[in-house]
């Protein structure tokens, strides 16, 4: 199985990239963000490598790091996941971004993804949620206080304040940020108010 190709790029298509390995022609399929990420024809690049081997053919899937080949591998996990889709999702969220989305129970930041839908957007972020602490650097307080809220556990001046910042227009995920840190200043007594009133003052860093 192929792992890993160095060459030099010799042209590109609409998904994917020739890679001249010793006068060799690889078709490496990759992600929109990793295809404008690489350099001009003619230039030489390395690639981690997926290959998939069909009974009618062989597919190579390209990445500019191992962490994203193991994104790529992890998204396929979840039921309804194939190669395409999990292609598309790291054309529209970085694994960095990606693994933070996960963390906060942030499926609105998946659902971007052309072609996922929120029912696919819901089974990443389920499916996945106790996988990516270790790939994130998100406040571990915040990925408990978006778990909290997510199964309605979460006391209820803060899910509350919350809500309030949500509907101010701020994201799910900004707002638990923020009150998380609220919460941490004024003690796990504090109201909505001035959860609300330091919420906003993070906010506004």
């Amino acid at each position: 199985m192929i792992g890993k190709l160095k060459g030099v790029i010799d042209s590109y298509g609409e998904d994917y990239v020739i890679l001249d390995v010793h006068g060799v022609g690889y078709q490496v399929h990759c992600a929109s963000r990793t295809l404008q990420a690489l350099p001009s024809p003619g230039e030489a690049t390395t690639l981690s490598i997926e290959t998939y081997v069909r009974e009618d053919q062989i597919k190579l899937f390209g990445f500019r790091t191992d962490t994203e080949r193991e994104w790529f591998r992890l998204l396929q996990t979840v039921q309804s996941v194939g190669a395409k889709v999990a292609l598309a999702v790291l054309s529209t969220l970085p694994p960095h971004d990606l693994a933070n989305a996960i963390a906060l129970r942030d499926k609105a930041a998946v659902a971007r993804t052309p072609g996922v839908g929120p029912k696919v957007a819901e089974r990443i972020v389920t499916e996945l949620k106790d996988k990516v602490p270790a790939l994130t650097n998100v406040d571990p307080a915040v990925v408990h206080l978006s778990g909290a809220i997510d199964h309605n556990t979460a006391p209820r001046a803060v899910a509350d304040a919350i809500s309030a910042l949500v509907n101010l227009g701020y994201g799910q995920p900004q707002a638990a940020a923020a009150v998380a840190a609220a919460s941490r200043a004024a003690g796990e007594d504090a109201a909505t108010a001035q959860l609300i009133k330091l919420g906003l003052k993070e906010l506004s860093k």
